[in-house]
């Protein structure tokens, strides 16, 4: 599989708030989680343009990530200008 469990863990302590692999739960580390998800269903969708159901996932996906970097735009405008920088989620 694409994400094993060492790749998560390696996702949550690299960008988690606590900066420890349990930290599954904090915005920062779903939203580190949602975008290699993202990234990977985007480069399985180059090759398989009629995957529909994958389309929908990606979809879901997105609104999802979109949903926790609004909160945390409410939350903490820093945190969320932080993470964004790191991920390189916008241009």
């Amino acid at each position: 599989m694409y994400l094993d469990s060492s790749k998560k863990e390696e996702l949550f302590s690299k960008h988690g708030k606590a900066k420890s692999a349990k930290d599954t739960g904090s915005p920062e580390s779903q939203i580190a989680l949602f975008t290699f998800r993202i990234n990977h269903l985007t480069g399985h969708l180059k090759k398989n343009h009629k995957d529909y159901n994958t389309s929908r996932a990606l979809k879901m996906l997105v609104g999802k990530r979109r949903r926790l970097l609004d909160y945390l735009t409410r939350v903490d405008i820093e945190r969320y200008r932080a993470i964004i920088k790191e991920l390189g989620i916008r241009k």
